[in-house]
């Protein structure tokens, strides 16, 4: 730790620091209910004085190269690899996952640093014909300035990576406040930075709650807003933004995600990307999915082979290699998950498999102050009035829909939520799965597999009220960089395009 408190601070300008209050909060394990350190909850003048620190450093690390701004990277993508047990170890005992999920979310952070500091040596613009002989065109890229980074508590150190990686080698300077649930995660990846001998101000990093983030989106010397959470606040950083000339964002928001199981599935492939796709994570990735739409001829034998692997997935110790799901992260995710399972019981679900409360017997020794809840599994009739497979859970609370008839019918069931982030099918059929991928409502899908596991080369962002812009790879380089079309004449003539007359004349 460099810092000499038993309360962790924010990284502001070079410096830790606990900030202007005295107030904190705590880490807790969801496996346990037991403390995992004490951290200073910024404020809003802790996010000012950030500001103005990623203020002050942009000029002179955007005067830097590519290549000597992804050097610093270079020993962050180095750290990640060389402490990757450790690191997983600390995802999984502050947000709950499973230990293969803890140390992927490490593995999927180096891998999308390796992406971005990589890059540096690739081709930065285009060049572009001019109808001028003699002219050169070409696009190139500007960094925007101060980049905030709001980051969410289930991938808690790839999700920072997607952000920062990127902007960072890209000249800009950053502020990130990550999730208040995971702040040690947080003050790791800060410490990276730290170590890799950054410049002072470029990266910053500052505790708290939503304050502290507002603070971020309302202030003057932020120029673009990175922003991966719910919808809720998702849209209210659009609708503040949106009307500020100058200001950008991009984010990646949740999702009522569908997969469609057609009369032509292979069942084995479907059972398994069902069973992934909604309780890897305990439901609680934005890509989970919450309906399987699945056809009349295979619906009862896909229904039975579920519910028994729905009633049996191991809810356990998320350190234990044996565990499928983990706990949910917090109290009031419980109560969500509970909230929309009555939900569903009042609109006249048919309950398959009920684990809402876990069997005390089924709770890990000393977790009786955890998080637990398992999967709940229901069957209910397609109306598009029903807010159960309408509304986000962000749980393992998943609806069997039956359909008959086509493509058509299957479509216009999976379409009709108002989220557009991910979605499967699964089917033997070529012509199925093209209707699929031409008409699916969504940011990512996928074919004969799950609708989790993104890869960090590709653009990770959704449509509709999932979001706007994909805040990963290489689509983030359009959030936080500004393109400028630069024309240079290699004559001493001036000739204008599209016929436009170059002659000056006067009245002589």
């Amino acid at each position: 730790m460099s810092h000499d408190s038993d309360v962790s601070g924010h990284y502001i300008g070079g410096e830790w620091t606990t900030g202007e209050s005295e107030s904190t909060f705590e880490s807790v394990d969801p496996a346990t209910g037991e403390s995992l350190g004490e951290f200073a909850r910024g404020t809003e003048a802790d996010a000012e004085r950030a500001l103005a620190a990623a203020d002050d450093a942009f000029e002179e690390w955007r005067s830097l190269s590519y290549i000597d701004r992804a050097e610093h990277l270079w020993e962050i993508f180095h750290e990640l690899r060389d402490r990757h047990e450790e690191l997983g170890e600390i995802v999984t005992r502050e947000c709950g996952k499973e230990i293969s999920e803890g140390k992927a979310d490490v593995t999927e952070a180096w891998h999308m640093v390796e992406w971005a500091a990589g890059n540096a040596r690739h081709p930065h613009g285009d060049v572009v014909p001019s109808e001028i002989p003699s002219k050169d065109a070409y696009m190139r890229r500007k960094p925007v300035g101060v980049v905030g980074c709001i980051t969410p508590w289930n991938f808690p150190v790839a999700i920072p990576f997607w952000h920062m990686a990127v902007t960072l080698v890209e000249g800009n300077t950053v502020v990130w406040k990550p999730a208040e649930q995971t702040p040690w995660c947080g003050e790791v990846v800060a410490e990276m930075f730290a170590d890799a001998g950054i410049p002072d101000g470029v990266f910053n990093l500052v505790q708290g709650f939503g304050d502290v983030g507002a603070a971020i989106v309302d202030s003057d010397e932020m120029d673009t807003l990175l922003f991966t959470g719910s919808a809720e606040v998702g849209h209210q950083i659009a609708d503040q933004l949106g009307g500020k000339p100058g200001k950008g964002y991009a984010c990646e928001m949740g999702g009522k995600n569908g997969i469609v199981i057609t009369a032509n599935a292979d069942l084995d492939v479907a059972l398994h990307s069902a069973v992934m796709s909604s309780f890897k994570t305990t439901g609680q990735r934005c890509v989970s999915s919450e309906r399987l739409i699945v056809h009349e001829d295979v619906y009862d034998e896909f229904k039975r082979e579920f519910v028994d692997l729905a009633a049996s997935v191991a809810v356990d110790d998320p350190l234990d290699e044996d565990t499928f799901m983990g706990p949910v992260v917090d109290e009031d995710q419980v109560e969500k998950f509970h909230r929309y399972n009555e939900v569903a019981r009042t609109e006249g679900a048919n309950v398959l498999v009920d684990r809402e409360d876990l069997d005390p017997a089924e709770i890990p020794e000393g977790g009786d102050e955890g998080y637990w809840v398992g999967p709940f599994v229901y069957e209910i009739d397609y109306d598009p009035d029903l807010r159960c497979i309408h509304e986000e859970v962000f749980g393992p609370h998943v609806a069997l829909i039956e359909y008959s008839g086509g493509m058509e019918r299957a479509m216009e069931i999976h379409n009709d939520v108002p989220y557009g982030l991910a979605g499967a099918i699964v089917s033997d059929d070529y012509r199925e799965i093209n209707h699929y991928r031409d008409r699916a409502e969504v940011g990512l899908s996928y074919g004969n597999l799950p609708c989790i596991g993104a890869e960090v080369q590709l653009p990770f962002g959704g449509i509709k009220k999932s979001g706007k812009g994909a805040p990963s790879a290489r689509e983030v380089i359009e959030a936080v960089t500004e393109r400028t079309a630069w024309t240079l004449n290699n004559s001493r003539d001036i000739e204008m395009a599209q016929g436009l007359s170059a002659d000056i004349k006067t009245e002589d």
